[in-house]
């Protein structure tokens, strides 16, 4: 069969060149030009009226930038990783972050607006209705240009888009994730989040909604010990095997330098059958291949697959007890020996409490267990109905209990846990993101996933501090206006967000008391609370041709944070320094008391130094400050 279409345009595409030939002035050219553009647009797919935004004008002529907000800081414990909350429009955050994390996000996590035209989002300021003719074209364009960025910063190997959407938009964001996504494995799960159901005028009631999964590379969902109230989502089945993990440690914090006291040798038989002794310590000025192992054993050494010296995950003396109750295993050899596996805290208790039986110990001690003992893992399929993904019974009632009555329909604590578990069980240091991240759900459950099995994957969540169209009304009406403090404070980055943050991580509510009761499924205390350290950073701009002032000075007020942010480390002027000028570097490397205490330095690239100077630097191992965060802006403003 003929297509109708096609022969329709090419017979206009041929009358344009025929116009050309009579018409050849600029104007009409242009015109021309602009008609065979639109001539030959595409013809399939999703199809939509694209739509500008005002951050979309302010990136023309300004630069956006990060500021700390140094009220806003929680730190349980200095040598543990960072977590950060994003004020700020996240288009605009989204351009910083792919500066420092391309290809480095191991899950992002998004519970856009819904579009439900119940005031629930905002279009340049304007709340977005139902009777807007343009309400879908302004959703997906919205969609589309933070998917887009969000697409650079996923690793292309191995992450996963985990994106929640209800019957309004569903249908249009699994085309467009199909768009932006070609070569990703995709798939769409519906789960039940209120099994009363939302009443819908007209409708059956809402009783669910839809969870989109992008797989990018070689992710898979894995196999999961899951609770009673899964086994009607079984799909495969397995026998659960003792979760073990490497006992090295991995990341920034996996170094011999960052824990010197966990750089020690293991001595092992040749043939990696048994554990013989442990040695001391090493100091760090020590070269570990002066060190003799006894007769008829091997050096066991933390030593990463690209060479470099790494530290264990225990101390000497903890590691001893491991061997003593049998938790220690020897496993696999590789490059550099043979890798040494611990059985995981949380299995430990499961021995422990008699849940799992010991029948045994192998040549190295490690413990025999009765796996009939053991509870089924398995991977669901794509319909769950699970009591604790229960929107307002683990959303709602329990935000209300760290925070009150502030935030309307947060996500279940427990279906974000879950749904980022399927993929990060085995990425103890996985970097996670949400860009949408409203009362901070996100961040709470990665804290949840790491209190359960000793984890440090970190969270960035990016949300604005908008107030509700309730409130917007009362403050518009006793002369209050968006800027104004009292507004601000009851924007939810800074009413919801950071304080559910923080009293999710000191185990306390709002008014400071101790929270009661367990997390589901575990035994441990919210009053616990977490070992998890948080900044707060703001978005802000600074205009891309300033008049009266060089760009590149400015943008050095802002650095700090690109480093922070990218390496979860605080730039404290003491153990982590930043070098732009001479007097940081008098300050910092040349005065002999603030040197000897400079563990990690970053270094302004145009400063010219002595040969002296960069031996000190050389010997700290610095690193220049990367040209991505602002090089391009600098070189378009001819600096």
């Amino acid at each position: 069969m003929a297509n109708i279409s096609k022969q329709k345009r090419d017979r206009m595409l041929a009358f344009l060149e025929e116009l050309k030939k009579t018409h050849s002035d600029d104007v009409s050219i242009r015109a021309f030009n602009e008609i065979e553009n639109h001539l030959r647009e595409k013809k399939y797919g999703l199809v939509w009226e694209e739509h500008t935004e005002e951050v979309d004008e302010m990136l023309k002529e300004n630069i956006p930038v990060f500021c700390e907000d140094k009220e806003r800081r929680l730190c349980k414990d200095e040598n543990l990783p960072w977590n950060f909350i994003i004020q700020g429009d996240n288009l605009q955050a989204l351009y910083l972050l792919e500066k420092t994390h391309r290809g480095k996000i191991d899950c992002i996590y998004i519970d856009p607006p819904y579009n439900t035209g119940a005031k629930d989002w905002k279009y340049n300021n304007d709340y977005v209705i139902e009777n807007d003719e343009y309400r879908h074209s302004k959703w997906l364009s919205m969609m589309k240009n933070r998917l887009q960025l969000a697409k650079h910063l996923l690793n292309p190997d191995e992450s996963v888009l985990i994106v929640t959407i209800d019957e309004k938009e569903y249908l249009r964001l699994g085309c467009l994730l199909e768009e932006l996504f070609p070569t990703a494995n995709i798939q769409m799960v519906s789960t039940v989040i209120n099994v009363k159901g939302s009443s819908r005028k007209g409708s059956f009631a809402r009783a669910g909604e839809y969870l989109f999964f992008v797989m990018i590379g070689e992710s898979t969902p894995h196999s999961l010990p899951l609770g009673k109230e899964w086994l009607g989502n079984i799909t495969t089945t397995s026998r659960e095997k003792l979760r073990l993990a490497n006992m090295m440690r991995f990341g920034d914090n996996g170094r011999r330098s960052r824990a010197p006291n966990c750089f020690y040798p293991i001595f092992i038989t040749p043939d990696g059958e048994k554990f013989v002794s442990v040695g001391e310590p090493l100091t760090p000025d020590t070269d570990r291949n002066t060190i003799q192992a006894p007769e008829g054993t091997i050096a066991q050494w933390p030593i990463h697959l690209d060479g470099s010296e790494g530290c264990w995950g225990y101390s000497k003396t903890s590691l001893l007890e491991l061997i003593k109750k049998g938790y220690l295993h020897i496993g696999k050899s590789y490059k550099y020996g043979y890798s040494i596996m611990f059985i995981q805290p949380g299995w430990q208790k499961r021995i422990e409490s008699g849940q799992v039986k010991i029948v045994g110990h192998y040549e190295d001690g490690f413990v025999k267990t009765d796996s009939s003992d053991y509870v089924l893992e398995f991977v669901p399929n794509d319909n769950w109905a699970i009591p604790t993904h229960n929107a307002t019974e683990h959303g709602m009632k329990l935000l209300q209990k760290f925070i009150g009555k502030r935030f309307p329909f947060p996500k279940s604590l427990y279906a974000v846990h879950d749904a980022i578990n399927f993929f990060l069980c085995d990425k103890p240091n996985a970097v996670v993101l949400d860009f949408f991240a409203g009362s901070g759900t996100t961040m709470h459950a990665v804290n949840l996933l790491n209190a359960e099995d000793c984890g440090n994957r970190t969270c960035i969540m990016v949300t604005n501090n908008e107030i509700s169209a309730e409130e917007e009304k009362t403050f518009t009406k006793r002369g209050l206006k968006k800027g104004d403090k009292e507004w601000e404070e009851r924007g939810v980055a800074k009413y919801v967000t950071w304080p559910r943050t923080v009293c999710s991580i000191n185990g306390v509510d709002i008014k400071g008391n101790a929270l009661k009761g367990n997390y589901l499924g575990s035994d441990i205390p919210m009053s616990q609370g977490f070992k998890a350290n948080v900044k707060f950073f703001k978005c802000d701009w600074t205009p891309r041709k300033p008049e009266d002032y060089l760009l590149s000075n400015a943008l050095c007020l802002h650095i700090k944070e690109m480093i922070e942010l990218q390496t979860g480390r605080e730039v404290d002027g003491k153990k982590n320094v930043l070098i732009l000028n001479r007097d940081d570097l008098s300050k910092h490397i040349l005065n002999a008391e603030s040197y000897a205490m400079v563990e990690n330095i970053w270094l302004n690239q145009n400063m010219i130094l002595t040969s002296d100077e960069m031996k000190l630097l050389d010997e700290k191992g610095f690193k220049y400050i990367p040209r991505e965060y602002f090089g391009q802006e600098l070189r378009e403003a001819a600096e």
